[in-house]
């Protein structure tokens, strides 16, 4: 047990993660508590300040003991996304959770006509979240509707996108950066640039690429962390 990195854990550490692929949120956070309690000999509280899907990496943002208490205050932190859309497809999720569902064409998309519409993307609009998200409708997570084959109707929320850049468009892939407010939901945001294109979208990649003021190069793999507990270091 090292008494030293316990008392550090308890009295609250804020981590930033960069979370794999195909790793839950959940998962993140459990294999933090686990290396942590594995290291400490003890039960440390951990959490985290804004869910990623498991079909997406980037910035995580993890806090130990007393350090919770700060979650709250962290959601609120702006978001920075880099994501691939593929235009011209749909799937159930919005992303390759699901196999592709409907095709539409996509001859009359330019970057003219995707320049276009952006704008109507960016301040604040109104945002229906997809039918596969953790929205909790009736006590129950909207998914748990969507896999029965259940129909829910879910509310739009109102959030606020400052920004909107394409990086890459290649025809059916458009790539784009966008900075957003809590509760964005980058998966619902190529549904609705799908429709507004006048075919459909789903994303084959999604990166968080910062939180508040924190970007990837700030954050760490979770080899690292166990190298830095190994070290008896926590930066």
């Amino acid at each position: 047990m090292n008494k030293q990195q316990n008392i550090e854990f308890q009295e609250g550490k804020i981590l930033y993660f960069n979370k794999p692929l195909n790793w839950t949120s959940f998962d993140l956070v459990n294999r933090v508590r686990n290396i942590i309690s594995k290291h400490t000999g003890q039960k440390i509280k951990v959490g985290h300040a804004g869910t990623l899907d498991p079909l997406a990496s980037g910035v995580m943002i993890l806090c130990t003991g007393k350090a919770t208490k700060k979650i709250e205050d962290m959601q609120y932190l702006t978001k920075e996304y880099v994501a691939t859309l593929k235009l011209g497809e749909t799937t159930p999720s919005f992303d390759l959770e699901h196999p592709v569902d409907f095709v539409y064409p996509t001859e009359h998309i330019n970057r003219e006509l995707i320049d276009s519409i952006i704008p109507q993307f960016i301040g604040e609009i109104w945002q229906r979240p997809p039918v596969y998200s953790a929205v909790k409708i009736d006590g129950k997570r909207a998914y748990s509707y969507a896999r029965q084959g259940k129909e829910v109707d879910i509310q739009p929320k109102l959030l606020v996108i400052d920004q909107i850049e394409v990086l890459n468009f290649e025809k059916p892939f458009l790539t784009l950066k966008t900075v957003c407010s809590k509760g964005t939901y980058i998966r619902a945001l190529a549904r609705d640039i799908g429709i507004a294109l006048g075919s459909g979208a789903h994303l084959t990649a999604l990166q968080r690429t910062r939180t508040g003021n924190i970007k990837l190069d700030d954050c760490i793999t979770i080899e690292e962390f166990i190298k830095i507990l190994n070290n008896r270091i926590i930066e």
